[in-house]
């Protein structure tokens, strides 16, 4: 990896803090050529601190430090993505970014479907749509519906079309999705039984 430390005047580049597991901006830093060689060689993030003009390992005072997972450079060779895992929270206010957001998973459009399933579920003038008939009838009119969608699944698996496999599992997850609310839970629930089992 080759970082060009020459592009600004003070020989620092910026470094973005990112969750290896959640994907989350965590924080943005500084980094010059002898921060960058004590985080490969400790495997802990050091920056070089602006305002003590010294290099500074996030969590050397607070224990809350920031395990180096993986290191790339950008196209122009003058900004790193760490990606780390975090030891407590990140940002000096306690909270887990610099951001003040929780550092959860999110897992893009679904995150937003199941959203849009527990706003369906909730609403008032949501009670004509397939969701909330679907929660009205309980959680057996649910599970029953998520079994029909994945034998009807299976069953595409076993042909040649590759369209109507696809369709079958879209809507084998959209009713899974709305059975894990039925049951209180969420997708977050399930990547953390999967972390649990992974070694």
């Amino acid at each position: 990896m080759k970082i060009d430390f020459s592009k600004n005047a003070d020989g620092l580049v910026p470094a973005i803090i990112q969750d290896a597991a959640t994907k989350n901006v965590l924080m943005l830093g500084y980094m010059n050529q002898a921060a960058l060689e004590k985080t490969q060689e400790t495997e802990k993030v050091t920056f070089f601190s602006r305002s003590k003009q010294r290099l500074w390992t996030k969590g050397e005072e607070s224990g809350n430090f920031l395990h180096l997972v993986d290191m790339k450079n950008d196209c122009d060779n003058d900004t790193l993505l760490i990606s780390v895992k975090p030891l407590g929270p990140t940002c000096h206010t306690g909270s887990d970014t610099c951001w003040d957001a929780e550092n959860t998973s999110t897992f893009g459009f679904l995150s937003q479907l199941e959203n849009i399933i527990e706003q369906r579920r909730t609403s008032a003038d949501g009670k004509s749509s397939y969701v909330a008939s679907l929660f009205e009838k309980g959680i057996n009119k649910i599970a029953q519906k998520v079994g029909e969608e994945a034998i009807e699944t299976v069953i595409e698996a076993k042909d040649d079309n590759d369209e109507l496999f696809l369709y079958e599992s879209a809507d084998l997850l959209f009713h899974y999705l709305i059975l894990l609310q039925a049951k209180g839970f969420t997708l977050i629930d399930i990547e953390a039984e999967l972390l649990k089992r992974h070694k």
